[in-house]
């Protein structure tokens, strides 16, 4: 067993991937907030990739976090010098490498990172903070001005506690000192997300003051891109295949699928690392591919996830086993999604789809039906009923979209097919339980959520066919339902 460590890289078993470069050659030019699994498997990777080739050595990863778990983390990661060690589950063999992009990890406290971002290296700050940290108001899309942790930045600007409270202070100083601003690049897994990081950054600027607010809306650039790797939490599984496979003590690995996917808004004003040399893709304007990916691969998801819950089905790569569910899949993409995307220049749609199929079918990577089904309250609007609301628009079916809202509506009722309760793993599981019981005599009641439905709770094609879908389900069963729509 050898420890990860810089010194111990020799000692490490030769089948394991090492860096080649010399981690003395590598300056920082990125700070990264938010140093979990899914940057260390995707970004890191990606620039450990680049400097695999010699080139851009001056964009290294400095990490930040201004949460008591960066804090673990970093205190794992400075154990061993700042590798990780990355192993892709590969279902036809597993293979690992050693990845030294990240070169410092700056004290979790506010100013030490507001003085990191204002460094003249730093040109770059990435955010991997998820989705729920960009304080984002559910009733409006909008920012949250109100919440509590905003309030208390506004009040105290110099002293700030949020990410977007130190990455103002940090451009401010900037400003201040005669130095350029720094790209704000959220790598989070939301659409248009780097949309959303502007507007959590200039609305707390606002709150600020206006000169704050104008200056950074006329001088930062936010890119939106699109990201794309399964990677599952740590637990003692992980540190075991690390361990048991490759003979390394890493406190902290990273296990992922052997698919990455990254598309950037080529705009950095200050300089970026020729990341197009090793499979970014760099485009004019990312949304067609952000509305490719919610669509087939989130929708997708979401479309095996409550069948297979309600057939009492644990791991994903089981329920892409079962025919049922891979027939309901396979028909409701090819009929009702896939023609709802545009045609992307030199992307195959169809293609995009048979690789999230293998992708689902990984067995080792032991993704869950319950994961895919929590948050749905919040999922759905953004990966179903977009879809249903484009083909209401063009005149076309929904039956098939309408049949997946009804198995979500039946599974949030609380009891499988044999009977065994469910967990309903969502913000809003106790109204959406009444709703979804109330719904099984009066359909109507599922789809009066106006704030989740928005429109379609009023459409009547969509409601004659969502009702239509639920009452099968419930005097049917949910494999007859699936097996005659499939037939259809």
């Amino acid at each position: 067993m050898t420890k990860l460590s810089i010194a111990n890289l020799p000692a490490i078993d030769a089948g394991v991937a090492k860096p080649s470069y010399r981690r003395d050659d590598l300056t920082p030019g990125i700070v990264h907030v938010g140093v979990g699994n899914f940057h260390r498997a995707h970004q890191a990777i990606y620039l450990h990739r680049l400097f695999e080739t010699g080139r851009d050595l001056d964009w290294a990863i400095i990490g930040g976090g201004v949460k008591p778990y960066d804090a673990a983390m970093r205190s794992k990661l400075k154990a061993q010098d700042w590798l990780t060690t990355v192993v892709e589950l590969d279902p036809d063999g597993f293979s690992a490498g050693i990845c030294g992009s990240m070169v410092d990890f700056t004290e979790v406290d506010p100013r030490a990172l507001i003085g990191t971002m204002t460094g003249p290296e730093i040109r770059i700050v990435s955010l991997t903070v998820t989705e729920g940290g960009y304080y984002v108001d559910a009733k409006t899309g909008g920012f949250d001005a109100s919440h509590p942790d905003i309030v208390a930045d506004s009040a105290d600007p110099t002293h700030p506690k949020t990410v977007f409270g130190i990455i103002i202070e940090a451009l401010m100083c900037r400003r201040e000192i005669g130095l350029p601003p720094f790209t704000v690049m959220s790598c989070d897994n939301l659409p248009e997300n780097g949309h959303v990081a502007r507007n959590a950054v200039l609305g707390l600027a606002k709150c600020r003051d206006d000169d704050a607010h104008d200056w950074i809306a006329k001088n930062v650039a936010f890119p939106c891109g699109m990201v794309d790797c399964i990677t599952p939490a740590t637990g003692p599984r992980e540190i075991a295949i690390v361990r048991d496979q490759f003979g390394i003590e890493d406190a902290a690995p990273v296990v992922c699928e052997p698919f990455r996917q990254w598309v950037l808004e080529d705009r950095f004003p200050q300089g970026r690392p020729a990341l197009e040399t090793v499979g970014v893709e760099f485009v004019d304007d990312v949304a067609p591919y952000e509305l490719m990916k919610l669509r087939i691969l989130n929708g997708g998801h979401a479309t095996i996830a409550y069948p297979a819950g309600l057939l009492g089905i644990h791991f994903v790569h089981e329920a892409m086993r079962n025919p049922l569910v891979t027939g309901f899949l396979a028909k409701l993409e090819h009929d009702e999604i896939i023609p709802t995307v545009p045609e992307i220049p030199g992307v195959s749609l169809t293609g995009y789809y048979e690789k999230i199929v293998e992708r689902f079918s990984n067995a080792a990577v032991g993704d869950t039906i319950p994961r895919l089904c929590l948050d749905g309250s919040n999922r759905q609007p953004k990966f179903i009923l977009p879809t249903i609301a484009a083909r209401l628009a063009a005149g076309q079916s929904v039956d098939g979209l309408a049949l997946e809202v009804a198995l979500w509506c039946r599974y949030c009722a609380g009891i499988d097919e044999d009977g065994k309760p469910i967990k309903i793993d969502d913000i809003a599981a106790e109204r959406l339980n009444k709703q979804a019981l109330a719904a099984r005599d009066e359909p109507g009641a599922w789809l009066s959520m106006h704030d989740i439905f928005g429109d379609l709770s009023g459409d009547p094609v969509f409601s004659a066919a969502f009702a239509k879908a639920l009452a099968s389900l419930w005097s049917n069963g949910v494999a007859a339902t699936l097996q005659a729509y499939i037939k259809s």
